[in-house]
């Protein structure tokens, strides 16, 4: 059977789905990379972030060929959107895999983060409202069965970090202008109306990290937080605590200790979106953009007919 690969280049990571057909998952290794380091002030890729980054697609290459994959889809988002020089990544990047990575917009990354979460959801679950809280970008998405409305916002983990949070642990002021930035970009959301949303769905690395978290996992494991749920005061509670520890402790109270340094920047952009939005609940989803991409490939997982927990908009 033919074996299709994808590979996400993220801001804060790098991802890799290999799958057959049928959509059944074989590989999905993440490093964290940190291509977007610095982006935000400087606009260009660092070199250092570029070395990083292409020593794990050499081994992602490595990966591909050992599993015999026939089509591989490669794109970079927000991190490469961001940076002058990503025509020139993209041509050591190229060398490194035999692919040359697409540059998705913000709206090609938000539709193709939609068809991943929604994969596995039963239709009548829906109208679905997708937050998809990457390293530099937050992609808002609302639909049934296809993306209604949509909106790329610049807030991510990484970049709320590095703007706003210096101090370790953060400072009140600190915190404070981190949320009050992210609400400022949520402004831009108007498109998005969340009181038709039955089934609210979470996505990447921050809030499957608070998911973890909430279950009290000792080690990563994706068939636990998959399609767990995450509420706001726990979400609250998660941010809360996280902010007033330093850095070290952190590490402690995570079970992918490398998102210390990030977690408390991507818990503020969730929060904030479930505050501004008056969102209570909400689905927490391993699949995501990888799997839109497997799927653009014809690897295809077949619909549950189930229906998952429903979650809803405060009061609806």
């Amino acid at each position: 059977m033919s074996r299709v690969a994808a590979i996400d280049i993220g801001t804060n990571s790098v991802r890799l789905l290999i799958a057959d057909e049928a959509g059944r998952e074989l590989e999905r290794p993440m490093r964290m990379t940190r291509l977007g380091q610095g982006v935000d002030v400087t606009g260009v890729l660092a070199s250092d972030a570029i070395e990083r980054t292409l020593l794990v697609l050499r081994q992602y290459r490595e990966l591909c060929a050992e599993h015999g994959v026939r089509r591989l889809r490669v794109t970079a988002t927000s991190a490469a959107r961001d940076a002058r020089n990503s025509a020139a990544f993209f041509d050591q990047a190229e060398l490194a895999l035999g692919v040359r990575p697409e540059l998705l917009s913000g709206d090609q990354e938000a539709r193709l983060s939609f068809q991943g979460a929604t994969a596995d959801l039963p239709r009548n679950a829906g109208p679905f409202l997708i937050m998809d809280i990457g390293g530099g970008s937050t992609e808002l998405v609302l639909g049934e069965t296809e993306p209604e409305a949509l909106v790329s916002l610049q807030l991510g983990c990484m970049r709320m970090t590095e703007r706003h949070l210096a101090s370790d642990p953060p400072s009140a002021a600190e915190l404070d202008a981190c949320l009050a930035d992210v609400e400022r970009s949520l402004g831009a959301a108007r498109a998005i109306d969340a009181r038709r949303a039955q089934c609210v769905v979470g996505l990447a690395g921050t809030v499957t990290a608070l998911s973890a978290m909430q279950l009290g996992l000792a080690r990563y494991d994706a068939k636990r937080t998959h399609h767990s749920t995450l509420t706001l005061a726990q979400v609250e509670s998660a941010f809360l605590k996280l902010s007033a520890v330093s850095l070290l402790e952190r590490r402690r109270l995570l079970v992918e200790p490398q998102r210390a340094d990030v977690i408390v920047g991507g818990a503020a952009v969730l929060l904030g979106c479930l505050r501004h939005f008056g969102i209570h609940e909400l689905l927490v989803s391993e699949h995501d953009i990888l799997d839109g991409l497997a799927a653009s490939l014809g690897a295809l997982a077949p619909r549950p007919g189930g229906t998952p927990t429903r979650t809803r908009p405060a009061g609806s």
